[in-house]
């Protein structure tokens, strides 16, 4: 069989972080780097844009141009923008060279931290509760038995050289059910067991996207061939009868969701367009055309009130999928992002991208409340100088609010509804897509060996 279901059960034991550092202040670590590298041009003496670096109090009042530093934001700060410009010409200080990565980290961490003055000085960013609070009624729970396929009619599996990365997985929100992308093709599994039942066939070529409905009864299936099909087919679980086929591309889709109502489907890829149908009549109600690159990302937010989308250039937008008009945009990261996904409680959207980013983002005003830089940092091989890429490839929340990650350093971390203490776990291949099973208890990841490997999870 080409693609052989691994079973790697393994009991995850929690890593525990060292002490905090104490906190960076401008007194003790930042003012030093100023008074060496900024005080001639905004000093006591001299203050070009009226802008005075030499007390606290007038660094955070700014200069003519408004602030200079934001609690909490590094990257919308007018100051750290300055100091890390490419040009030369623009980059802080003037006619010199750039300041050293570590001063430059000092101040990153500074603004991040939230400006503190002295070791006795509080945040100044605002403190956020970002706690996991289940729904009082869970949304889209059936109100039968969960969706379990029954008696699939055969499929003939397409034979390829070699096994094919699994490069989507989608675990129902109430069954112990998972589905694996493949060539042609997709494998459904029980969680609890392992055990295969049955296939179903998508001859529009590679499977890119596989979500469950939020009541577990549909499967969406989005992909095609390159620069010639691109579907979505919304397929019956019980039966594995394909109910509707949407959209027409000349180009396979890379993203696509089914709203919570089950009344729309949006749909993306290398058109740069959003495009959002109707599942009652197929037809095109509305385009979105501001992402700037590749569509990567698309996904509903458990209420149906939020429509997330990201691009290959780093941009996230939240949408509202009644008008199609646009209600934030996020700006943190600087590279593709890889995967979005929707906390169960719907406020919080968490994002991972090829910066090596992973960020919980608050759904409510899109302010990043976790940022992790390097999650997923591969360890620097012997004699190794070259920049390692620790991209963050795939993300699923559980329903407990825990969330999965799969990075680079082929490894899967698990992290807590406020993103922190993580659990990892080891992979032999690079680790393509992740899922958690409906009950929480069984953690999911699809390699680019073809192979689905499952870990039991503790509580």
């Amino acid at each position: 069989m080409l693609h052989r279901i691994v079973l790697l059960v393994v009991l995850a034991l929690p890593t525990f972080a060292r002490a905090a550092d104490p906190p960076i202040t401008y007194e003790d670590n930042i003012r030093p780097i100023f008074r060496q590298h900024c005080f001639k041009c905004h000093g006591e003496d001299e203050q070009k844009s009226d802008l005075n670096l030499s007390t606290f109090a007038t660094l955070v009042k700014g200069g003519s141009s408004g602030p200079v530093v934001v609690a909490g934001r590094p990257s919308t700060s007018l100051l750290y923008e300055a100091i890390t410009q490419d040009d030369p010409a623009a980059r802080m200080p003037p006619n010199s060279p750039p300041l050293e990565p570590a001063k430059i980290e000092l101040i990153r961490t500074w603004i991040e931290q939230g400006l503190r003055d002295s070791a006795g000085s509080k945040s100044l960013a605002a403190a956020r509760d970002i706690s996991f609070k289940p729904s009082a009624g869970s949304i889209g729970q059936p109100s039968g038995p969960p969706a379990m396929p029954g008696d699939l009619p055969p499929v003939d599996v397409p034979q390829t050289r070699r096994p094919l990365p699994v490069v989507s997985l989608a675990a129902s929100p109430w069954a112990p059910l998972a589905a694996a992308a493949g060539q042609q093709q997709i494998r459904l599994f029980k969680t609890d067991t392992q055990q295969p039942l049955g296939v179903l066939a998508f001859p529009e070529g590679q499977v890119n996207v596989l979500r469950f409905s939020r009541d577990g009864k549909l499967l969406l299936v989005a992909g095609g061939q390159p620069v010639q099909l691109g579907k979505v087919v919304l397929y019956e679980v019980t039966s594995g009868r394909r109910l509707a086929e949407i959209g027409d591309e000349v180009d396979a889709v890379l993203a696509a969701d089914i709203s919570p109502d089950q009344q729309l489907v949006a749909l993306g890829g290398s058109g740069r367009v959003i495009k959002v149908y109707s599942t009652t009549d197929g037809k095109l109600r509305y385009k979105l055309a501001r992402h700037t690159d590749w569509i990567t990302s698309i996904t509903f937010s458990p209420d149906g009130k939020q429509l997330a989308t990201a691009d290959r250039a780093g941009g996230i937008h939240l949408w509202d999928p009644a008008s199609g008009g646009i209600l934030l945009s996020l700006s943190e990261h600087t590279a593709a992002v890889r995967a979005l996904a929707w906390r169960g409680d719907g406020r919080v959207l968490a994002s991972g991208g090829e910066d090596g980013k992973l960020i919980w983002w608050d759904a409510e005003d899109g302010w990043p409340t976790v940022t992790l830089r390097e999650p997923h940092t591969p360890s620097r091989p012997a004699g190794y100088y070259g920049k390692l890429s620790g991209g963050v490839l795939a993300l699923a929340f559980a329903a407990d609010g825990r969330l999965a990650s799969a990075g680079r350093d082929r490894k899967i971390a698990l992290w807590n509804a406020s993103g922190g203490s993580p659990q990892y776990f080891e992979c032999d291949a690079l680790p393509t897509s992740v899922a958690v099973s409906s009950d929480s208890h069984t953690l999911l990841s699809g390699d680019a060996a073809g192979q689905v490997h499952f870990w039991q999870l503790n509580k």
